[in-house]
């Protein structure tokens, strides 16, 4: 036996060499595997010390804790800070996606490739890229935690390949069919789809506002709420990224809240939108006995309650900019809204050409003029037209 200052190597029966070392702890570890030759032994026994020595030692025995058990007490740790909708979210993925996998095995022995197969499997069984991608992440989100933890040296997430969302592209309405849309609709579920189109509320928003919310004199809605429904249950949040928000309405919005208002008690916690037993609206209710019925009878196909607010975002952000657009949507930075939200609106290609040409014709007489005398002078350039970068 062959001994050293900081650990020892043996040959086994089997004719394999053991290593074993001291951990910082003061304790007498092995190797995780043996070893054909002496040498490969003494060399593990090197690179651990050095581990040791950077610091980057990880106790073998913390690695030993199961997924479903760090999984929970991670959970448990993060709760606090988690909307209902999302804490709700992950506990039916931990117990029917995660757990169900990985759920018994220690948290040392999950390996790359393990989670490569694992996401296959939830493809091959007709999951939606979606619902892989949310799984995915919370189990990235678990194992990252254990490495900032010291129970793992490195997450077993890293280098999978995940399964490509599908191109959905919102439906952008004009003005008129919105028009439509809220012709078609009784009231005040009309005044809903105002809101959203003309305020860029998300439909939670607009389920959870309150009398105490609306601003009649000032022309502005206080977004301070959103409702969001869990196991069929309504709970009450702040909106989105706890972005509360306040929004100038049209004047013709605010006279329609006047009036919604007017039939409704003056207590300031009075919901302004509620189903028949005077609760909050059910969303899928909502959508099934007043949105698409309206949506079809306006002559419309495939429009959200969500499309709508795309919608606002687009007639914004064309005209006033994408940072007002970002701003009237809740959004802390810009690339949201013009990632998820905004898009160009149909014809404005055409207005650039031709507000190009409007402005060289002010500037030079008149487009024709200097078109004609663009070609007279062939490949010379006239004056005006800008060399191409």
């Amino acid at each position: 036996m062959a001994k050293r200052a900081f650990g020892n190597t043996r040959e086994l029966p089997s004719g394999r060499w053991q290593a074993r070392y001291r951990g910082p702890d003061g304790r007498m570890r092995s190797a995780p595997q043996t070893f054909a030759k002496k040498r490969d032994a003494e060399r593990w026994l090197t690179l651990k010390e050095a581990e040791i020595a950077r610091g980057e030692w990880v106790n073998p025995d913390e690695a030993k804790i199961t997924v479903k058990e760090w999984a929970e007490r991670w959970l448990s740790s993060v709760s606090p800070s988690l909307k209902p909708k999302t804490r709700a979210s992950y506990t039916s993925l931990l117990r029917t996606l995660i757990e169900p996998r990985f759920g018994k095995n220690e948290i040392g022995q999950v390996r790359p490739i393990m989670i490569s197969e694992w996401v296959a499997s939830l493809t091959k069984r007709g999951l939606s890229p979606s619902r892989v991608r949310q799984a995915y992440r919370l189990m990235s989100q678990i194992m990252t935690a254990a490495v900032n933890n010291d129970l793992i040296k490195a997450t077993p997430c890293r280098g999978v390949r995940l399964p490509r969302m599908p191109e959905t592209e919102p439906h952008i309405l004009t003005k008129a069919e919105v028009e439509r849309l809220i012709s078609a609709m009784r009231e005040p579920h009309s005044l809903i789809v105002q809101l959203l189109a003309y305020g860029g509320l998300r439909i939670g928003e607009a389920f959870a506002l309150r009398r105490r919310h609306v601003e009649l004199e000032q022309g502005r809605l206080i977004v301070a709420e959103s409702l969001a429904e869990i196991a069929g249950k309504h709970v009450f949040d702040t909106p989105k990224s706890h972005q509360r928000r306040t929004i100038t309405l049209p004047g013709f919005v605010i006279s329609a809240l006047r009036s919604h208002l007017n039939r409704l008690p003056d207590d300031p916690d009075t919901l302004l939108f509620t189903g028949r037993t005077g609760k909050a609206l059910h969303y899928n209710a909502w959508r099934r006995w007043h949105f698409d019925p309206a949506v079809e009878a306006a002559g419309l196909q495939d429009v959200t309650p969500h499309d709508l607010r795309a919608t606002h975002a687009t007639w914004v952000a064309d005209r006033y900019g994408v940072m007002a657009a970002a701003r009237r949507l809740g959004h802390s930075n810009a690339s949201v809204t013009t990632r998820h939200y905004a898009r160009a609106v149909e014809g404005r290609d055409r207005e650039i050409a031709d507000g190009f040409d409007a402005e060289r014709g002010t500037r030079n007489g008149s487009a024709d003029g200097v078109a004609r005398t663009w070609h007279e002078k062939g490949d010379e350039q006239s004056p005006g037209v800008l060399s191409p970068l």
